[in-house]
C-alpha cells in the first residue's frame, strides 16, 4: 500500500464527507493505493455515524473511536500503530489542510528521500491572537531543538512508515513529533509550504491554553531528549556544583575565622552570625539532595520496564 492518511477528529461531522471525497479524488487521480484512517476522539456530535456511512461506501476507510476525548496525541498514536502504508500523512479534519498537497508530500518521502516532511502554513487565515504566539512558540522550538522548521504545529505532515512505528506520542507531544523523530535517528527532516484554508465548518477546538501547555511540553521533550536515559548527568552535575560551591564557601568562612583567632589575634564575627554560612550550608544540602535524585533516577531508569535505547535500521 502506498499511503495511509491519518485524520484525528473531534466533532467534525459536517466536514467529513467533503474531505473524504476530496482525498479519494486526489489519490485516484495520482494512482495511489491508500487507506484513510479516521480517529474519532470522543466526538459528541454525529461524527461516528458519518464515518460508519463512509465505511459502507468506501472500503479504504478505517475508523477508530475513543470512549472519551483523550486529545490529539492519543489519536495520532493509535492511528500510527494501525497504519500500513509506505508513506503516512497526517492532516486535520476541518478542511483547513488541502488534500491537493498529498502527491507532492508523497514524492518528497519516496523520491527525495526525506524521513519526515512538515507543512509550513506560510500564509495563515488566523487572527493575530493566534499567529503572534505561534511565531514565538516556533522560534523557541527551533532554538531548543536545533531543527530548522517554521511551523512545528502544522497538522499536515508526511512520514516514512518506520518513523511512526519508532515513536510514541503521549500527553500533548504531537507538536514535537519532529523532535522525537530526530531523537530516534531520523535526521532527514524537510519542509514544504502548504496552503492554509479558512475554516469552513464549526470552530476551533483549541484555546489559548495550548500555547502555555505547548511551551511546558517543549521543556519536557527537551529534557527527556537529553537526559531521559541519563538523569545523573543533569541532577548530578548541578548537585556537585552546588555542593562544592557551598563547601568552598564554608571552608573559606572557617579559614577566615581561624586566621583572625590564631594568626592576627583579632576579634572576628562568629561563624553562626554570618548569613553567608547558612547560604553555604544550604548549598551543600541541596547539592547532596540533587545528587541523590540523580542516583535514584538512574536506578529507576535501569530497573524500570525495558525500552530499547536504540533502533536497528536494517540487517543482512
Amino acid at each position: 500500500m502506498d499511503l495511509s492518511l491519518v485524520i484525528p477528529l473531534y466533532n467534525e461531522a459536517e466536514s467529513l464527507p467533503e474531505l473524504h471525497r476530496w482525498i479519494r479524488r486526489v489519490c485516484e487521480a495520482n494512482g495511489l493505493s491508500y487507506e484513510i484512517l479516521f480517529v474519532d476522539d470522543g466526538s459528541t456530535d454525529s461524527s461516528w455515524k458519518v464515518l460508519q456511512a463512509l465505511k459502507t461506501e468506501d472500503a479504504s476507510v478505517r475508523a477508530i473511536r475513543f470512549r472519551r476525548n483523550y486529545g490529539k496525541s492519543a489519536a495520532l498514536n493509535a492511528a500510527f500503530e494501525s497504519a500500513r502504508g509506505e508513506v503516512v500523512i497526517t492532516m486535520d479534519a476541518d478542511l483547513q489542510d488541502s488534500p491537493d498537497e498529498i502527491p507532492d508530500l508523497v514524492k518528497m518521502i519516496r523520491v527525495d528521500g526525506f524521513d519526515l516532511v512538515s507543512g509550513w502554513k506560510k500564509v495563515r487565515h488566523d487572527p493575530l491572537s493566534k499567529t503572534i504566539p505561534t511565531r514565538f512558540y516556533n522560534w523557541a522550538t527551533r532554538c531548543m531543538s536545533g531543527i530548522r522548521l517554521h511551523d512545528f504545529n502544522c497538522g499536515l505532515k508526511a512520514y516514512r512508515l518506520d518513523v511512526v512505528k519508532s515513536i510514541e506520542v503521549i500527553g500533548e507531544m504531537h507538536r514535537y513529533i519532529p523532535v522525537m523523530a530526530k531523537k530516534e535517528g531520523f535526521s532527514r527532516i524537510g519542509e514544504k509550504v502548504v496552503e492554509h484554508r479558512a475554516r469552513k465548518y464549526g470552530k476551533s477546538k483549541f484555546g489559548f491554553e495550548r500555547f502555555i501547555n505547548g511551551f511546558l511540553d517543549l521543556l519536557t521533550i527537551s529534557f527527556l531528549s537529553r537526559f531521559g536515559k541519563k538523569p545523573m548527568h543533569f541532577f548530578g552535575s548541578i548537585g556537585m556544583l552546588m555542593f562544592f560551591v557551598g563547601f568552598g564557601s564554608a571552608a573559606w568562612i572557617g579559614l577566615n575565622k581561624l586566621w583572625h583567632v590564631y594568626i592576627s589575634h583579632t576579634l572576628a564575627e562568629r561563624v553562626t552570625d554570618k548569613a553567608s554560612f547558612y547560604i553555604a550550608l544550604t548549598g551543600m544540602v541541596l547539592g547532596t539532595l540533587l545528587f541523590l535524585a540523580g542516583f535514584l533516577g538512574e536506578l529507576i531508569v535501569r530497573n524500570g520496564p525495558r525500552r530499547d535505547p536504540y533502533r536497528i535500521s536494517e540487517t543482512l
